[in-house]
This record gives structure tokens, sequence and C-alpha cells, in this order.
């Protein structure tokens, strides 16, 4: 057993050419042959100015969710690392490119290799945070000496107009002109494809190349308090709660786009920071750690629009950290759920701006149901 686990690398993988805002209709297409009327309310709001979709121009893709996985963790690998060596593949991915089998077993087909142990965590953004811990707590108890620890996402293909129109002609019986609810059309603007991958083990580099101490990480769920706010494959009764796909008629997945994501604006405006900087004092207060002492934040913001309010939350709790502290990519990379948080860390881990003793702390929320997870670093 060990007491510490060490970040020794990061690899991230981010499918073909950057995407602009002027570019995201061209691929997604319009719904109903109408440009969307939110898109620009959005995109004004959220900051995003590139990301990247697994996607082509003509809606076919070009990478799986398991594919994109296993080129960010190829990126790992090397002379003092090779595939053979991996003990613990454990992967974290909001929704998987199938039902069965697993994400992890997927990626591990598409990485080859030898038997090794391999774990899929669920969830939204927190399921690349529950797989570092997962990994973490291997190496820690013994079970392994190491782990490749990965979050990713393939949403661009939900999100192709082609898979609303059955929806829109649906609407179109009972309407002139039938227009997508906002919940749906909301999240095509703010989601994108990519991975990121890291390699744990239980000692540092030794060179002098750096790694990051993981000091502690810590989860939170409010799924007691608070009602559903994101979710797929799924619809609401007349009292607010969830439908399974398993329970609706075949004909209502394509009528009413069960499979679509869907966001409820108003709870995710009303809690997830709030909740959030909940979490987080709670945390730091657990560890005795003073906002003072972080060199960096690294917040998986789904959009620039939460920026001022989570300052001004922390600011009221009594944890401030200066802005000039916050490292984020989501302006280049957009949101990236669960992988968002690998790609802020490979970034940083590969600019040359890190120096030993450094202290990174990492905020990751989930909205689906209201989850966090909080990630403290030390860079040796």
């Amino acid at each position: 057993m060990v007491d510490k686990v060490y970040i020794t690398n990061l690899g991230k993988f981010l499918p073909n050419a950057p995407v602009t805002n002027d570019g995201m209709e061209e691929i997604l297409g319009k719904i109903n042959g109408m440009p969307s009327r939110g898109r620009r309310i959005v995109l004004r709001n959220n900051g995003i100015r590139t990301r990247y979709y697994a996607v082509d121009g003509d809606g076919e893709v070009t990478h799986s969710n398991a594919e994109m996985t296993a080129n960010a963790v190829r990126q790992l690998l090397g002379p003092s690392f090779s595939l053979d060596d991996l003990e613990l593949l454990c992967c974290g991915t909001s929704i998987p490119d199938q039902f069965l089998p697993s994400h992890a077993s997927m990626v591990q087909g598409a990485l080859g290799g030898k038997n090794m142990e391999v774990t899929s965590m669920a969830g939204v953004c927190c399921s690349g945070m529950h797989a570092m811990k997962y990994g973490m707590l291997s190496i820690m108890t013994g079970n392994t000496s190491n782990a490749v620890c990965t979050g990713s996402e393939l949403a661009s293909p939900l999100l192709l107009a082609r898979h609303f129109e059955t929806e829109m002609t649906s609407l179109g019986r009972l309407k002139t002109r039938p227009v997508l609810a906002f919940e749906k059309d909301f999240l095509r603007w703010m989601l994108s494809d990519g991975a990121g991958a890291a390699l744990l083990q239980a000692q540092p580099n030794s060179d002098h190349a750096l790694s990051l101490r993981i000091d502690w990480i810590d989860t939170y769920s409010f799924a007691g308090e608070v009602a559903t706010c994101m979710y797929a494959g799924a619809d609401r009764d007349d009292k607010g709660n969830l439908v399974s796909w398993k329970t609706l008629p075949s004909e209502a997945w394509l009528e009413k786009s069960i499979f679509a994501i869907k966001q409820d604006v108003d709870l995710l405006d009303r809690y997830v920071i709030k909740l959030g900087t909940q979490g987080l004092a709670a945390s730091l207060h657990r560890h005795g750690i003073p906002s003072s002492q972080i060199d960096y934040l690294l917040p998986h913001l789904s959009s620039e629009y939460f920026r001022a309010p989570l300052d001004e939350e922390m600011k009221a709790l009594g944890i401030p950290i200066p802005q000039d502290k916050w490292y984020t990519n989501l302006s280049r990379v957009g949101n990236v759920g669960s992988a968002s948080i690998y790609l802020m860390l490979e970034e940083l881990f590969h600019l040359g701006r890190l120096d030993r003793g450094m202290t990174i702390l990492a905020l990751v929320p989930e909205s689906a149901r209201f989850a966090y997870a909080y990630m403290l670093l030390t860079v040796c």
C-alpha cells in the first residue's frame, strides 16, 4: 500500500479541425430547415469560440467514443511506459457508443494489448473524475501499481438536425411553424467532442520531469435534495418525474426526441453555482486548505456565463481565488463534459508554467442531478 499517487503524464485527442461558431450549423444542420432561434443567444453567453466534432460535413461519424479515448491513451505510451505495462484502464463518459459492452471494454478493444483490469464509470461530467478516483484508490490499496484514467465525450451525433425531424413532423401536424423546445436546442450549441487521459503511478517521474501528486479527491451528490436538471433517454411526466425510454412506446422515441440531451436551464441557473461552492467550501475546510494557498484553479465551466457568479459566491463563502489564478480552455476546445478537466490539466501540464510546490485545485460540476468533484494536486 502507498500513501500518495502521482499523475506522471497526460494525453488528449481532439477530432478533426476546430469548428467556429459560424460553422456549427453547417455541420449539425438546421432543424426543420430553419436556423436556430436560440443559437446566437447561447453562443453569446457561453463564450465558446471554437470546438471539435467527430462528425464531418455530411453528418458521418469520423471517430467513435472508444477510438478517441484510445487515441488519447496512446499519447501516454513511450519508452518508459508501454501498453504491456498497463494494469488498470478506468474510463468515464456521459454516453458511451453502445449500451453493451461497457465503454472501458471497447476502449481496451481499440487499444489491443494484453489482459488487464478495466472499469467503466457512469455519470456525466463527474464520470471522468470518478475514473480518476478509482485509479487513485486502486494504487493506494496495492491493487495495481499504475492506472490509466480517462474522460471522453461523443455528443455531436446526438445533436444532428436529422434526429429531430420526426418530432418536427409530428409537431407540424399541430402547428404551422413548429420550433424545437429550448431545453433540447440549448445543448446543441454547448457540447462538443474529445478525450483526455492521465497516467497514474505509485511513484513520481524519476527523471527531471514534473509530476502531479494527488493529495485528495472529494465527490458530492445532491440528488437527494434537488430534481433532475439534465437528462437523456427519458421524458418528463405531468409531475416532472422522469419516465424511462424503456417504458415508452417505441414511436415516442422519435416523436419526442427521447434520446436527445435535454437541460432545465432554470434549475441549472438556480443551483449549479450555489451547491458547487458549498461543496468546495466543505472540502477546503475538511482538508484544512485555505484558498490563499491555491496557485491554479481549474474550474470546469460549461459556459462563461457562470464565471462571475462562481467568483462572487466563492468570495461570499470566504474562499476567494483571484481570477488571474484561474485556468480554462473553454473558449478554444468547448465544453467536453467529462473530458474537460483532463484537457485543462493536459494543457497546463505541458505549458511550462508549473514549478515544484505549486498547488492546483480542480472543480468539476455535473448538472444532471447536481454532483460535484474536487481534486487537489501538488506539483512535484
